[in-house]
């Protein structure tokens, strides 16, 4: 691992999912600050360590959503962390989505990125033309925002390569510190362990989990391992579906166990920590490193400071993210592999995943076998 500016541009280039997640998970669900940071900390070091690439650690956008939206609570959101943890801990061991990966073909990959990057500049949007309610006290009216949005956007796509994700960065710590630095306090945030039983286990099960496996197999599994291979080369053959699962998945089993946030990893994430200058293991060390510190040593105060890191900085580097990370389908050579990656992508952003993904492999292996049976017959005959 070697630690320079660009690393540390690259390090920062993704808190435009992490940070909106965190804080409405913190401020509407009521969840312990330190309970929400220390996982995505613990699983970035460890990321660091195992892969020595710059693998992002994200929330997981579904489960979080739609436990921000149905205002769930800590034993909920624990009991589908748990969940999720075990389910993809036991997929990961047991070698299944290694071999499972091995039926979906590149063009379907692009088109799950295709959703990805499209999903980015929709919350993008959403953060600064409709802020969400955990951030409304410091909220700037759209009029606002959305130009500065535009600019934050406009300064991370074209600067990318002069580590401005860290200029940015800086600048929105000084504007929330300035805002809300009188909330800031010492030492970890309380850490309780969940309340579980048959009801909370069904309802996390039928309301977050379900909803969620597609969008982190296909994206936490299958996208980021290919990522990792464009980006990386050889070097990006150890980052492999069964490991992300196992690694991820057993973040979650300490997100449960503490009531904190679950994680994930995800391609959009790999592309934002590389086109931003990430190459090693560094960056995420230093973006574990740093959550770690904000967990334990100012945990307990981080509720009313989060809410006042401006939204357009995050906006613009999600922006920059998203359309950095739809231009991986630039490597598509013919019509048939387009077609199938602009349908995923479109059911995947206009629907979902699940969909997304029987439509895509529908569509590519039903050909295939006709035409196997077709050859088939006239041999025969």
């Amino acid at each position: 691992m070697k630690l320079n500016r660009r690393e540390l541009a690259g390090a920062v280039a993704d808190l435009g999912v992490l940070v909106p997640i965190a804080v409405a998970l913190i401020v509407s669900n009521g969840l312990s600050a330190t309970a929400v940071l220390l996982p995505a900390a613990l699983l970035y070091i460890a990321a660091a360590l195992i892969y020595r690439l710059p693998v992002p650690v994200q929330p997981l956008k579904a489960f979080g959503a739609i436990a921000i939206a149905k205002g769930l609570g800590s034993d909920e959101i624990a009991a589908g962390a748990l969940l999720m943890g075990a389910i993809f801990v036991i997929a990961g061991r047991i070698g299944l989505l290694d071999v499972v990966a091995r039926v979906f073909p590149r063009a379907l990959i692009r088109g799950v990125q295709l959703t990805v990057g499209l999903l980015f500049l929709k919350i993008a949007w959403g953060l600064v033309a409709d802020p969400p309610k955990s951030f409304s006290t410091y909220a700037i009216d759209a009029r606002w925002a959305v130009p500065l949005g535009l600019l934050a956007f406009a300064l991370a796509f074209t600067l990318k390569r002069f580590g401005v994700s860290l200029a940015l960065v800086g600048a929105g710590v000084v504007v929330a510190l300035a805002l809300a630095g009188g909330h800031l306090a010492l030492g970890p945030s309380h850490l309780e362990l969940p309340s579980l039983d048959g009801g909370v286990l069904l309802t996390a099960l039928t309301v977050l989990v379900l909803p969620q496996v597609p969008l982190s197999f296909a994206n936490s599994c299958l996208a980021t391992a290919d990522a990792a291979r464009v980006y990386f080369g050889d070097q990006g053959e150890r980052v492999r579906p069964g490991r992300l699962a196992t690694s991820f998945g057993t973040a979650n089993l300490l997100a449960g166990a503490i009531s904190g946030m679950p994680v994930c990893h995800g391609a959009g994430g790999m592309t934002a920590h590389y086109k931003f200058g990430a190459r090693t293991g560094a960056a995420p060390f230093v973006m574990g490193g740093a959550l770690l510190v904000l967990a334990i040593g100012f945990g307990s105060g981080l509720a009313g400071v989060l809410p006042a890191f401006p939204l357009p900085v995050l906006a613009g580097l999600l922006a920059s993210a998203g359309v950095l990370h739809i231009a991986l389908l630039g490597d598509l050579r013919n019509a048939r592999d387009w077609l199938l990656a602009l349908v995923v992508g479109a059911i995947g952003f206009e629907i979902n995943l699940l969909w997304a993904l029987a439509a895509g492999l529908a569509l590519w292996w039903i050909p295939y076998g006709v035409g196997r049976l077709h050859a088939r017959v006239a041999a025969a005959t």
